[in-house]
């Protein structure tokens, strides 16, 4: 017991045995506004407890609304700028906002795979191209990458098999397609790196399809004149 109880009980007492001898009677514990004031506040204390956290629940649930909204806002504001982009109704719903939205990155990747492909397609005019790969190879080889567009001929094949023979280079890997008496090829190379650094290779490549175009050129004017010529008759 405390202290000031146990005193308070004591005088309690004594005032009931001596009461009449003093002439007064003491007062009772309800009567002593500290310690009705001290047993008052251990009780609000305890009553503070669950209010406050009934405020913290009810502060993470404001602020988890906030966040909510926030949220929801942002996704409004982007599905408003798909709906602007695509060939739809404004108020057209999430789900079918969504679909045409898939619809269109497959026809954009459908684009994107025949762009792909134009580019080894034959043009109408002759071009050739040689780069080095200055990556490093798995097994340590030179690699390069060379293209090479122009008239379909015959002895073709044979022009560019030799330069490739003279510069010591390898194909790893060929595509060709023709279209309208044009050819284009693409080759995957492969030399020795003691042979040659790889700029110094490309550049011996890049001569040698310039004089395989000459070549065609060449070819193709001889055909236009020998079409051109008159048969002469006896």
């Amino acid at each position: 017991m405390r202290p000031d109880l146990e005193l308070h009980h004591y005088m309690a007492g004594q005032a009931e045995i001596d009461g009449g001898h003093y002439g007064f009677n003491f007062p009772a514990r309800s009567e002593f506004p500290a310690i009705q004031s001290y047993c008052s506040d251990s009780s609000l204390d305890a009553s503070r407890i669950p209010e406050t956290a009934e405020a913290r629940a009810i502060a993470a649930l404001r602020n988890h609304k906030h966040a909510e909204k926030r949220r929801r806002e942002r996704i409004n504001y982007h599905l408003d700028r798909l709906r602007a982009l695509l060939p739809c109704n404004p108020k057209t719903n999430k789900a079918t906002l969504l679909a045409k939205v898939v619809q269109r990155v497959r026809e954009l990747k459908q684009q994107a795979s025949q762009v792909t492909e134009l580019e080894y397609l034959p043009s109408e005019t002759d071009d050739f191209a040689a780069h080095a790969n200055h990556a490093a190879s798995d097994d340590g080889k030179l690699k390069l990458k060379a293209s090479l567009c122009c008239d379909d001929r015959a002895d073709l094949f044979s022009d560019l098999i030799d330069a490739l023979n003279s510069l010591q280079l390898k194909v790893v890997r060929a595509e060709m397609s023709t279209l309208g008496g044009r050819i284009r090829n693409v080759l995957i190379l492969s030399g020795e790196t003691d042979q040659c650094q790889g700029h110094e290779c490309a550049a011996f490549l890049h001569n040698a399809l310039k004089n395989i175009i000459e070549r065609s050129k060449a070819s193709e004017r001889a055909k236009r004149r020998r079409r051109l010529d008159p048969i002469n008759i006896s």
